[in-house]
């Protein structure tokens, strides 16, 4: 039986509103993330011309030297680099989990008139770009800084020494450029926990181990993971930190993607370790996913 002519005017509207809302964000995300998602997928299969241009055949030859396999044998270069990016974005994840915790305990105990302040106070780095916080700190570490003045006084380092290029300058970098973006998923999770859970487990006997493992962190858990991924995923693909204040010394993975488009002039293959980096990525949130929903924990994914 065929619809009244006014459902389908109905139905007409209805799908005329929902391209109009919907359809500058969907055009927005296939224009700048989709179609250049699609071309780097399709460039990591061609290969390098004679000269840095992009050319056929099709080849997995990109592939194979990632890991490794090329025409002199097996060199495992890539999958070191891989490695150390991971252990310095997971490292990354977990200074700044030691540091944001406590600061956003503090934060959401202020009085409501400070809380703003101290919320804008954390937001305040990120109103600087990112490329002059990396040059400030290497200001902050040179031989006649602070820092280097006082670890020079504790025999940590020579004096008259700055104290980059260094994975500790690395790392001071990295903790203080994603630090916000823990803080505040994990504010917002602080904020609306129930502390009659936690008296409640202190009146049952719970030690304060106890009171904060099964009371308090399942509460701000949910924004814990969150910062944390916001936090690691970045800072996989980070390279201005490394490039300025490791010195070079240590090759990352943002680092090789950067050189393979610009000084290396070989867009295949730094097209494929950008794929391979993203899909490591995705399957490694896939597999926390999986885990949290065994869990029965919030699916942030």
């Amino acid at each position: 039986m065929a619809a009244p002519a006014g459902e389908k005017l109905t139905n007409r509207g209805h799908i005329w509103r929902s391209a109009l809302t919907s359809g500058p964000a969907v055009f927005w995300l296939c224009s700048f993330l989709l179609v250049p998602l699609l071309a780097v997928a399709v460039i990591s299969f061609l290969t390098r011309g004679s000269v840095g241009e992009v050319t056929r055949p099709l080849t997995l030859e990109n592939y194979e030297r990632f890991f490794g396999y090329g025409l002199l044998g097996f060199d495992p270069l890539y999958p070191i680099i891989m490695l150390r990016s991971l252990v310095l974005g997971t490292a990354t994840a977990a200074l700044c989990i030691l540091a944001g915790f406590p600061l956003a305990f503090f934060i959401a105990g202020l009085p409501a008139r400070w809380k703003n302040a101290a919320l804008t106070l954390v937001i305040i780095p990120l109103w600087t770009n990112l490329l002059i916080r990396t040059y400030a700190w290497q200001i902050i570490l040179a031989p006649d800084g602070f820092l280097a003045r006082l670890g020079a006084s504790l025999g940590l380092v020579t004096p008259g020494e700055p104290l980059y290029p260094s994975m500790f300058a690395v790392y001071i970098g990295m903790v203080c450029d994603f630090l916000p973006f823990l803080v505040l998923p994990l504010y917002a999770s602080v904020e609306k926990l129930d502390w009659s859970l936690a008296e409640a487990a202190m009146d049952l006997g719970a030690g304060s181990w106890n009171v904060f493992r099964h009371a308090i962190l399942p509460q701000v858990m949910p924004g814990l993971v969150a910062g944390a991924i916001l936090v690691l995923v970045p800072a996989l693909g980070q390279f201005v930190i490394p490039d300025l204040l490791g010195g070079s010394k240590s090759m990352m993975l943002g680092n090789a993607i950067q050189q393979e488009f610009g000084a290396g002039r070989d867009w295949p293959f730094g097209s494929a370790i950008a794929m391979l980096a993203m899909v490591f990525v995705l399957v490694g949130l896939w597999v926390y996913a999986r885990v949290a929903a065994r869990k029965g924990e919030p699916d942030l994914i």
